[in-house]
């Protein structure tokens, strides 16, 4: 029995979990929105919750003195270029300290009935 497990299961291994979830969020960060299945989609909100709240303090420090958060940020998202633009151009204008991703169903997948989801992320207060 799954008492009190609060994980959501993929059903893969562990590198490969691992490598879906940078995917997902790398993804994310340069589009600002995914379409996946909801299983994922809730395993990549909660990680990409978590890095977002650290681009939202790291775009209220000057630069020099937001390295380290960039640093944990780009473990991640394994870009320079994507850590720069979620800390500068998405998470500079928010003020808020959570939701900053939204999970609308979609309808169910054609081939396995699957249920779909748009993953975005929310841009207004």
């Amino acid at each position: 029995m799954r008492h009190r497990m609060l994980k959501n299961k993929i059903g893969t291994y562990g590198s490969h979990t691992r490598s879906l979830l940078k995917n997902q969020m790398r993804e994310l960060v340069e589009h600002k929105s995914i379409v996946t299945t909801i299983t994922k989609a809730k395993v990549v909100q909660r990680a990409f919750e978590k890095i977002m709240t650290k681009a939202v303090k790291a775009s209220k420090l000057e630069k020099k003195d937001s390295v380290s958060l960039r640093r944990q940020i780009d473990y991640y998202l394994s870009d320079r270029r994507l850590t720069n633009k979620l800390v500068d151009e998405i998470a500079k204008p928010l003020e808020k300290t959570s939701g900053f991703t939204r999970i609308v169903r979609i309808g169910k997948r054609r081939g396995d009935a699957a249920e779909m989801v748009l993953l975005q992320i929310v841009e207004k207060q």
